[in-house]
């Protein structure tokens, strides 16, 4: 064999068991350093022979961020749901159902973890991964296999000289984990975009996106449950879980229950411990483990008779209220934090839970020192949602809102109808400076890598960055003076800061946290101004005219671009590179073709990504959105469009257009 081929398998294989120890079995035998260093060897190798590339190698972790669409398939056997149960006695009765229907012949249970995610489906051919499924509807899903090669407790090559079958099929749950969940989150939430509601929708989520590279980025899990195949050699369940994890699988562990009073304990334990694992749940699963049993109870048009889910009570913890603090946010909104005594709610220890405004404060009655019921479940951040009054001291004051900012001292002012107070401090007060320069560096606005809100601070405090603008008068020599930088942190900072200078328009819009205009709104007025200083000069009526501008948000840019200190950062930033127009690209491509037209897209597409339609159409004046209505103008279909869109596309009478009809469209014919 050629001995750069030989050296390429020997890699390959050793960095496979490494990912195996450290995401499956939480046991690395080697640092970080040494695997990135077998890692980059394995890549220069593959790179110098392509002859022997591989689709399955562990460099292929990382995703591509090439955009492509989905191609449904079908499944081999049904993915069917479960029925549910919410007590003991509902699990007996199963039990009772299941006994019946063998004849009076015992049964012996499997007790595991229900996971809170997303189902898929992997095939396995010669022990090589060939194809990752969704659910769907359960008899076609989504071919989601470039994004769940990213995955690293997926194996994709099984080790040699096990006993798996040539040919099988397991089914298990896609999850985010707590901390990737909330990592992701404070990312959104930096960049104003809307939040996750739990893990799962964010599993679900970040499975079905287009760019496999921001899939590995976000570092979704996996754990398997059950085993399909033709002649399988196992007796029971239970022994078909053990291949799984002897082949290299993360099962998540099983118990096999031989009593009613077994399952009864099993609720019991994990009733209290899944809330120290490092994935959401949602209840616990029942299988009979004999699978000749399982073939003879069948299963009904929706569920099998052999399984049952049993799902736990939401989660609700009541603790003491140390004290709240008023948190001032980048546009200068006060927001009140309850401290909590901690207390450990879906797999994460909560100490802290927002209260929103004053008004909740006031419709809760919180006392100081009060005991107060927290709620996380599927919600992104803890809420208190009840107050236990019968442990309420005597004596105890209600909950003053505080009238001056907590940071600067300024009277808190709030506006006419909306529930929040405000400090009107925005140039002095430093949370509202800092959190307009982690807003400008984010990932969607001018993404400079390296400032997050700690380094924002630091930055601030330094006397370097007092607006963002003076973010184009960092140099090396600067940030090195400062404690915590060394030189290649600050050269990171400093290269992200060039590269910003290459951002659109509208995302420079977007940065300079103008109230009232997000992302979509910086696109709109990118679109229809074209150019910083007509926007500038623009009166409120004139750009409230622009559709989906209206005059709250119209008042805002005229109010923000009236302030000298904004207009001066402006000129700054101008001056240093960035781009204050549309180039002349983007213009040549603009036209109001579809001015006004509200179109959804679906299905898969031959000429263009799905993402690069979407910016057609907003380049020629039309809206994406994402549901079907009576307010949309066409559906733009691709090859699979989803069948529940067609039928209401149908019902509602909305146009259905083709590839080749939209490029005609967009081109005036």
């Amino acid at each position: 064999m050629d001995l750069f081929k030989q050296r390429i398998d020997e890699l390959r294989q050793q960095l496979n068991q490494h990912n195996h120890n450290y995401y499956v079995l939480n046991q690395p035998t080697i640092s970080d350093q040494e695997f990135d260093q077998l890692l980059r060897e394995l890549q220069d190798l593959e790179e110098t022979y392509p002859q022997y590339a591989d689709p399955l190698s562990p460099t292929q972790r990382v995703g591509s961020d090439l955009s492509k669409g989905f191609v449904q398939v079908e499944h081999t056997r049904p993915m069917m749901s479960l029925a549910n149960s919410y007590n003991i006695d509902e699990v007996q009765d199963f039990l009772r159902r299941a006994q019946d229907g063998l004849g009076g012949e015992p049964c012996e249970i499997v007790g595991e973890m229900k996971y809170d995610g997303t189902s898929i489906s992997v095939t396995y051919e010669h022990g090589r991964l060939v194809r990752a499924v969704t659910r769907g509807d359960g008899v076609r899903g989504d071919d989601v296999t470039s994004n769940v090669i990213t995955i690293r407790s997926v194996p994709l090559q099984l080790a040699e000289g096990l006993d798996w079958p040539d040919s099988f099929e397991v089914r298990g749950e896609i999850l985010l984990p707590w901390e990737s969940f909330d990592r992701l989150n404070l990312e959104r939430q930096q960049n104003e975009e809307p939040l996750f509601a739990n893990p799962r929708n964010a599993a679900a989520g970040t499975l079905k996106l287009q760019n496999s590279a921001e899939v590995a980025r976000r570092g979704l899990d996996a754990y398997f449950y059950f085993l399909l195949g033709d002649n399988l050699p196992f007796a029971t369940h239970s022994e078909s879980l053990e291949a799984l994890r002897r082949w290299g699988f993360k099962t998540g562990g099983h118990t096999v229950l031989p009593s009613i009073d077994a399952v009864s304990e099993f609720i019991a334990h994990w009733d209290v411990e899944r809330k120290h694992l490092p994935v959401a749940t949602d209840g616990l699963v029942f299988k009979i483990n004999s699978r000749r049993q399982q073939l003879n109870l069948g299963a009904t048009a929706k569920s099998p008779r052999w399984a049952i889910a049993y799902k736990f009570a939401p989660e609700r913890e009541c603790t003491r209220l140390q004290s709240v603090s008023f948190e001032v946010g980048r546009g200068g909104t006060i927001t009140p934090v309850a401290n909590l005594d901690p207390v450990l709610l879906s797999g994460t220890v909560v100490k802290r839970a927002s209260l929103h405004n004053e008004d909740i404060i006031r419709q809760l009655d919180i006392h100081d020192g009060d005991m107060v019921y927290v709620e996380k479940g599927g919600e992104i951040i803890p809420k208190i949602v009840g107050v236990d009054t019968k442990q309420r001291q005597p004596g105890a004051q209600p909950l003053q809102f505080v009238t001056h900012c907590p940071v600067c001292g300024t009277p808190l002012q709030r506006i006419e109808g909306e529930a929040a107070w405000f400090c009107p401090n925005k140039w002095g007060c430093p949370p509202q400076i800092t959190g307009r320069i982690e807003h400008f560096v984010g990932r969607h606005m001018m993404n400079i890598d390296g400032i997050g809100e700690e380094v924002a601070i630091t930055l601030h405090e330094a006397g370097l960055v007092n607006n963002v603008a003076d973010l184009y008068d960092l140099s090396e020599e600067k940030l090195v003076a400062l404690d915590r930088f060394q030189s290649r942190s600050a050269q990171r900072i400093l290269r992200g800061i060039e590269d910003s200078k290459q951002v659109p328009f509208a995302r420079v819009i977007f940065a300079l946290s103008i109230p009232y205009v997000g992302e979509t709104t910086a696109k709109v007025l990118a679109r229809n101004v074209h150019d910083i200083d007509t926007l500038m000069s623009m009166p409120a009526e004139q750009l409230a005219g622009i559709p989906e501008i209206g005059p709250k948000i119209a008042e805002s840019i005229v109010e923000f671009f009236a302030r000298e200190e904004n207009r001066e950062i402006v000129e700054r930033l101008r001056a240093a590179g960035l781009q204050m127009s549309l180039s002349e690209d983007e213009l040549a491509s603009r036209s109001d073709r579809l001015a006004g037209k509200k179109i959804v897209i679906s299905g898969v597409f031959a000429q263009h990504s799905r993402e690069e339609y979407k910016a057609m159409i907003e380049q020629n004046g039309g809206k994406n959105v994402s549901s079907i209505s009576k307010a949309t103008d066409f559906v733009f279909a691709g090859e699979n469009m989803g069948p529940a869109k067609l039928e209401k596309a149908r019902a509602l009478g909305i146009p259905i257009i083709n590839e080749e009809e939209f490029l005609a469209m967009i081109q005036g014919n």
